[in-house]
């Protein structure tokens, strides 16, 4: 199987043809992959409707095409090279044979336990190959795999699992990360105090720490693996639009969306998206360095990867363990090829400066990629310089974990590129630039919202439970268009930079919040009345989270430190530390209109140190209280130095 383009004038021809006959393009790339059923109609429903399907009639698994298609051409090539924490602990080596038979064996275990198609698996594990095993065995028998980030917190977890539904959780009794253990096996006890939907829990040794096992429920994993040997556990028939997973994300409400994604659409455009962004050839060696825990695991670590017979690498440790050259230290060891990550990561290993990059021979580097949130153009320029060694192209991709596969981006060397631009879309992709009211701004050098006008087979198909959050969310804004959600703008070139967010989202480290996700969790706090929380510039995370929090009561400078340690507590305990906020300022109240909408621009204003551009307060109910804050935030965070 090729998928790839090999020319800018291939991507040109084929941008041209996915655009005059979507149908005839989709199916060519389509047709590529084995199909237990041939669909009958290419795409059906619309994006006004919010009611896409895409292969309809078609059968179809996608564990069928990224292991068993490759068993006799690759079956002793490695699937999955496995770099654990601890650079002194063993390398795992997985080859495509090898991957099969553990993941049947799951598989097989799995439906012997009575796990059935369409029942829901939640996964919260660390970054071991037995990760990517369980979400290629749940979706082998058809199960909906719903992997949580493992640095969620126990209330976070129970949200989740109680949303989905779901009758079994695989975890482990730790995880590791740098010098960190962490434990998860406790976390998902707590979970499971109030979820009655869980029967099973399957839970993998990674540390020789004891974990409490309870006996009607709780298995080992390898104990578990065994019961699978010897069994048959054939790829069970799915149908285009059968659910895949759900993927939790967090949205401008507190309750975090089940993005469900399906067998067949998302399976054709994340092997297609990844053989061309990244320029995938036999033979190289891949690393995305992210968490299946988050969308591009899935699409890029997992799935994407191995549909195309790719080696992928995997790692279950942190950029600066032990020390800051560990990233470039395992591109030199394994001859990586293409290296994707976040720019999070890349301005973080900047400030240790050239020495960590220069010790390591990175002379295998073809493809340095991007996710996550824009890449500044200071970070893009030492990506290439000194990462790239100014020979590799740099594809800065965007794109959400409801779009399912990358919609914007150069596709390796092929593309223009520009610095913190991603560029061009991808065939089949239609991006368009809407003012406020609707109007399409076609002129060079717009900036508007950034909407898609043309379905795709990864588009997200619902939110799990909840049609009406996902039509009101994504497709109702604009009708006749996908919203985004971002705001972008287009050069004379057509390039597209996008600019960021332009709802209640906080974008932190390319990891998304929810403003009241974050605020429900404050709330929860022994001293917080009420609270409003935004976004401001970050120089490493790209955006840190600034709370604003009405106390119970007046509070000297010690009750305030406790009262800061109180909500950073209450916020961990909600959600996880990955959604600390970096800034807690106690404020006498709240800029909000006479209608109680708490007016956000000027609390994001005051955050970035823009206290001459609050615009029109007229419309506050008290509009003293802007500057109280305003007094307090500049006197903190913005002395004159």
């Amino acid at each position: 199987m090729n998928l790839r383009l090999d020319s800018f004038e291939a991507y040109q021809e084929a941008y041209q043809k996915s655009a005059n006959d979507p149908s005839e393009f989709w199916n060519g790339i389509a047709s590529q992959f084995q199909w237990m059923k041939p669909h009958h109609q290419t795409q059906s429903g619309s994006l006004e409707g919010g009611d896409v399907q895409w292969f309809v009639g078609g059968q179809v698994n996608i564990t069928e095409n990224a292991l068993d298609r490759h068993l006799a051409e690759r079956g002793n090539q490695t699937a999955i090279v496995w770099e654990p924490n601890d650079p002194d602990h063993p390398i795992q080596s997985i080859s495509y044979q090898t991957l099969y038979e553990r993941v049947c064996e799951m598989g097989a275990a799995l439906r012997a336990s009575g796990v059935q198609k369409g029942d829901r698996v939640i996964l919260y594990m660390p970054m071991t190959p037995e990760l990517a095993i369980s979400v290629l065995a749940c979706a082998r028998i058809g199960a909906i795999h719903s992997v949580i980030f493992a640095g969620f917190s126990a209330q976070a977890l129970a949200d989740r699992i109680q949303d989905a539904g779901a009758s079994v959780v695989i975890t482990a009794n730790e995880g590791r990360r740098g010098v960190k253990t962490i434990p998860l096996k406790s976390t998902v006890d707590h979970a499971l105090a109030s979820c009655s939907t869980v029967r099973l829990v399957l839970v993998q040794r990674v540390t020789a720490a004891d974990c409490v096992m309870e006996s009607n429920r709780d298995v080992w994993l390898n104990e578990f693996e065994q019961r699978g040997k010897g069994l048959p556990c054939p790829p069970e028939p799915m149908d285009a639009e059968d659910p895949l997973f759900i993927l939790y994300t967090s949205g401008s409400t507190g309750k975090p969306k089940g993005v469900v994604h399906t067998h067949g659409g998302y399976m054709v455009y994340t092997a297609y998206s990844f053989a061309n962004v990244f320029q995938y050839e036999p033979g190289d060696v891949y690393w995305c360095t992210a968490d299946i825990g988050w969308i591009t695991g899935h699409s890029y670590i997992v799935y994407g990867p191995l549909l195309n017979g790719a080696t992928t690498v995997m790692f279950e440790g942190i950029p600066t363990h032990p020390g800051p050259d560990r990233f470039w230290a395992i591109c030199a060891k394994h001859r990586v090829n293409q290296f994707y990550t976040a720019p999070t990561a890349i301005r973080a290993l900047m400030a240790h400066g050239e020495d960590p990059v220069r010790a390591h021979n990175l002379s295998s580097l073809k493809v340095l990629g991007t996710v996550g949130e824009p890449i500044n153009e200071e970070a893009w320029h030492w990506y290439r310089d000194v990462v790239g060694q100014q020979k590799c192209p740099i594809v800065d991709t965007w794109w959400q974990t409801e779009t399912g596969g990358i919609m914007l981006s150069g596709l390796g060397a092929l593309s223009p590129q520009k610095p913190a631009h991603a560029g061009l879309p991808l065939p089949g992709i239609d991006p368009v630039l809407l003012s406020a009211d609707g109007t399409e701004l076609t002129g060079a050098d717009q900036e508007g919202l950034l909407c898609i006008r043309s379905p795709w087979p990864s588009i997200i198909r619902t939110t799990y439970g909840d049609h009406e959050r996902c039509l009101n969310t994504y497709f109702r804004p604009f009708p006749g268009f996908y919203f985004t959600g971002d705001g972008a703008r287009r050069d004379a070139n057509g390039l597209i930079r996008v600019i960021g967010r332009v709802d209640d989202v906080i974008n932190v480290s390319g990891h998304r919040f929810g403003t009241a996700e974050i605020e429900s969790a404050i709330n929860q706090a022994t001293v917080a009345l009420e609270s409003a929380v935004v976004g401001y510039d970050h120089p490493i995370k790209g955006q840190a989270i600034h709370a604003f929090v009405i106390s119970d009561r007046s509070l000297d400078e010690v009750e305030m430190e406790a009262a800061r340690k109180d909500v950073l507590a209450a916020v961990e305990r909600g959600i996880g530390k990955i959604a600390k906020p970096e800034r807690i300022q106690f404020v006498p109240g709240l800029p909000k209109t006479r209608s109680g909408k708490i007016m956000r621009r000027i609390l994001r204003k005051i955050a970035s140190g823009e206290f001459d551009q609050f615009g029109d307060t007229s419309t506050l109910l008290d509009p003293s209280v802007v500057d109280a804050i305003k007094t307090q935030a500049q006197s903190t965070w913005f002395v004159p130095s």
